[in-house]
């Protein structure tokens, strides 16, 4: 499995700002209420990082040797995939969050209550998800083998 490319996570949060902006600028143009995350999205972002880098870390320990438990493949491979799917989704969030401040503060009425810091914490929970789902991606990446050095070596070299 190839780890998460930096124009796949850019391109993700640009689809998300630009898809966050147009839903809340129709919205409010069709006289519906904008959306304004509620607080348990910022709090579940951040748990699930929490829960996400808690399981990389033993792997982390095992692929570098800190550690002589051994690790299933199967578990460490879901770990790799929740994480690449949180950097994923984490992206995608962090660009909507993004487009919904962007609107909410371009607005000549500034929206009452705390709709502002709602937003702000589920963008910033949406980050936070982005980073921990990249570290997990990192945290079960394999080191090169010696073999495999020797075997690229000999491809480059046309002969192998």
């Amino acid at each position: 499995m190839n780890r998460t490319r930096p124009t796949t996570v850019i391109g993700l949060v640009v689809l998300g700002l630009v898809v966050g902006f147009l839903a809340e600028l129709t919205a409010s143009s069709l006289g519906a209420a904008v959306f304004i995350p509620p607080l348990t999205l910022p709090i579940t972002l951040l748990a699930v990082s929490i829960i996400l880098v808690a399981f990389a870390v033993p792997i982390r320990r095992a692929v570098r040797g800190r550690s002589t438990k051994r690790i299933d493949p199967f578990q460490a491979m879901r770990i790799v995939v929740l994480a690449k799917a949180c950097s994923l989704s984490g992206a995608l969030l962090t660009g909507a969050g993004a487009g919904l401040l962007a609107y909410l503060l371009t607005r000549d009425v500034i929206p009452g209550g705390n709709a502002i810091l709602l937003t702000a914490l589920s963008t910033a929970g949406a980050i936070v998800l982005l980073i921990a789902g990249l570290v997990a991606e990192l945290f079960c990446t394999l080191p090169p083998d010696d073999g495999d050095d020797d075997h690229r070596e000999s491809v480059r070299a046309g002969t192998h």
